[in-house]
């Protein structure tokens, strides 16, 4: 399972027609009127199945859409994640590219739009951003058809080991640090094996309901809860979010 993550109007959804052609079917995600798109790409004799997330700039979770891609993230567990990424404007796209990195380490930066940054007299250097975040990243014109080679067999090397990663993960202040260590195994206990417990947990500290009432259970005592409470003004100045006086993520982490 393949799925393409990015901003809206990235050129993800271009990509992911792309990729899959006619093979493709949509819906909308269980339970919510988030349209879903699911279809098949092959590359090299290899069938891979291609989920088109919704575009978010976050994973906090601050809308309907952002729910639906961090929880996919977090839960589902795709073998691969391709970050799309708009060329043109690159600095915005890395607020969700290093979230993604906070969740797996399976990861394909696809920077798209390349032309249309050239034409604006910018030039990327794709193996310095590669170095830099520490996972594949790969220019294309999803438009054009260029780069999709490049991004599917990076996409097969994350899913049969050829290629390694290392990627940057953010480190927060020491006090967030150390109430993320106390909370995340109570957050771990109550997921699946493999699930992105951290992210999880980073989405508690910023006020998100759905797992802020996971942890509330009997099985989990009121001063962790207290403990979610006061740490959240502090990871909201840390992943430069609006601190509000009642903790909650207050939508987008985007510019």
């Amino acid at each position: 399972m393949v799925a393409l993550a990015g901003n809206p109007n990235t050129g993800k959804s271009t990509l992911f027609n792309a990729l899959t052609g006619l093979r493709q079917h949509t819906g909308n995600w269980p339970g919510k009127t988030v349209l879903l798109a699911q279809g098949v790409a092959r590359h090299r004799g290899v069938n891979y199945t291609i989920v088109d997330l919704p575009g978010v700039y976050s994973l906090l979770a601050g809308s309907v859409d952002e729910r639906v891609a961090s929880d996919y993230l977090c839960l589902q567990r795709p073998d691969v994640v391709v970050v799309v990424m708009d060329a043109t404007c690159l600095e915005r796209n890395l607020n969700l590219a290093l979230q993604v990195l906070e969740v797996t380490d399976k990861v394909v930066l696809c920077v798209n739009l390349i032309d249309e940054a050239r034409h604006r007299g910018i030039e990327l250097d794709t193996r310095a951003l590669a170095a830099g975040l520490g996972v594949p990243a790969v220019g294309a014109v999803a438009r054009a058809g260029h780069g999709l080679g490049e991004v599917m067999d990076a996409v097969a090397g994350l899913c049969t080991g050829a290629i390694a990663t290392s990627p940057r993960r953010v480190i927060y202040e020491p006090e967030i640090e150390e109430a993320l260590r106390r909370l995340e195994p109570r957050v771990a206990k109550r997921l699946p094996p493999g699930a992105a417990a951290r992210w999880l947990a980073v989405r508690a500290l910023c006020g998100d309901l759905t797992v802020l009432e996971m942890l509330t259970t009997p099985a989990t005592s009121h001063a962790g809860v207290r403990e979610v409470s006061l740490a959240t003004p502090a990871i909201n100045v840390a992943a430069g979010l609006p601190v509000s006086g009642r903790g909650g993520a207050g939508g987008s982490a985007g510019p």
